[in-house]
């Protein structure tokens, strides 16, 4: 009996535990490059006068429809 068919299976378990190490490598960056992107703290920073222009119109609507129901 020879041994070549149990050196090619063991050859074949080595090239797929290394091909589950790279995707597993490149899920856990995936998942990391999400995170950076949909931080919130980060976005408000980079995008701050936007949001300083949306957190000033819903405060102007908010104060305007507030002081018109005791106007009204």
């Amino acid at each position: 009996m020879s041994t070549k068919p149990v050196d090619d299976l063991q050859l074949r378990a080595m090239e797929q535990r290394n091909q589950l190490h790279q995707t597993v490598i490149e899920l856990k960056n995936k998942v990391s490059e999400t995170r950076e992107r949909f931080d919130i703290q980060r976005n408000i920073r980079e995008h701050f006068g936007a949001a300083a222009g949306i957190g000033a119109a819903l405060s102007f609507l908010l104060g305007y429809g507030v002081g018109n129901m005791f106007t009204h």
